[in-house]
């Protein structure tokens, strides 16, 4: 039975950024007024969209890289969501009209994605990759972690981490690096993390839990003589990983080219990694990270993406409110 709740009836177009040809964000991303709000499935429901974070693979994907397994052109882009459930689908049983949830939209980072994605004032995802947003976030910072910290943890868990071990993290000042540091020494237990980041950012790394911040302008990793149990490689440097990790450890990245005996991965999204979070979000060990630019205005989209785009972000992007 769905609760009560003053939600309005959602409307039969919306204001969204969509692209109709693929190509550079900021030649072919376009505002429009008058897009279509999606239809949800049975297994979906419909989010009024509060904040919705950017991702470098929403620019890959409007550049087409994914174009041989995407949806038909045009494309609203935008994996990452939190907002109001406005309308539930009949064999949903998780959520009720009202609710503030947040999530990855996509399942799988770069196949069967979505045609009406987050950059919208509306979009529909399946329930199972939905989470109730923890009452001590906003809906900023809850847009800022799902395909972020479902990453981190995913990568974590597939190479094994374990109380007491001794982890690295190349690229810790990013979108998943943040929560990397964060997860390996709160969740997972590491007894030593270490990370790296350009100089203005290493007191960030430390105020996450960092035992040994590495200013990768100054430093190589691959020259310490310091060895890690697990190296996890945000950035796209699993050749230097491989020389940083112990004989026999495990190098995880989400970021080709591999390096072998590295590993590589796609997330498939899931509200459960949220819901397992949840009591480190809401205790306050695990916290979101904004990069200090933001939140950009809806109407600002395109500049939030084009600094996304300089790799210099801290943390998340987000664009709020919508619209």
């Amino acid at each position: 039975m769905a609760k009560a709740s003053c939600v309005s009836t959602p409307p039969s177009v919306n204001k969204a950024w969509i692209y109709r040809e693929h190509g550079e964000t900021a030649h072919v991303l376009k505002f429009e007024t008058n897009v279509a709000v999606p239809q949800i499935k049975e297994d979906q429901v419909l989010i009024k969209v509060v904040a919705a974070a950017l991702n470098p693979i929403d620019a890959k994907r409007i550049l087409g890289v994914f174009r041989d397994s995407d949806t038909a052109l045009p494309i609203v882009p935008g994996y990452d969501v939190a907002g109001v459930v406005v309308k539930l689908g009949s064999k949903t049983s998780n959520f009720n009209i009202g609710d503030e949830v947040y999530g990855d939209i996509n399942e799988e980072s770069n196949i069967n994605l979505k045609k009406f994605g987050t950059l919208a004032e509306y979009t529909a995802a399946e329930e199972r990759l939905l989470a109730l947003k923890p009452k001590n976030l906003s809906f900023v910072e809850a847009a800022s972690l799902p395909v972020a910290i479902e990453t981190a943890y995913e990568g974590l868990k597939r190479v094994g981490l374990s109380a007491g071990q001794s982890i690295l993290v190349l690229g810790g000042a990013g979108g998943c690096g943040t929560h990397v540091i964060q997860l390996a020494k709160h969740v997972f237990g590491a007894s030593r993390v270490a990370a790296t980041a350009s100089t203005k950012k290493l007191d960030l790394l430390r105020s996450l839990g960092a035992d040994l911040a590495i200013d990768y302008t100054k430093e190589n990793v691959e020259d310490l003589p310091e060895k890690f149990d697990v190296v996890y490689d945000a950035v796209g440097q699993s050749d230097k990983g491989v020389k940083a990790v112990k004989e026999g450890g495990r190098v995880v990245t989400i970021i080709g080219p591999i390096t072998l005996p590295a590993s590589m991965f796609v997330l498939t999204s899931t509200g459960s990694i949220l819901e397992k979070l949840k009591p480190y979000l809401e205790s306050g060990k695990v916290k979101p990270v904004i990069d200090p630019t933001g939140p950009y205005p809806f109407s600002k989209t395109l500049e939030a993406f084009a600094y996304l785009q300089t790799s210099r972000a801290t943390g998340k992007v987000v664009v709020y409110p919508i619209p």
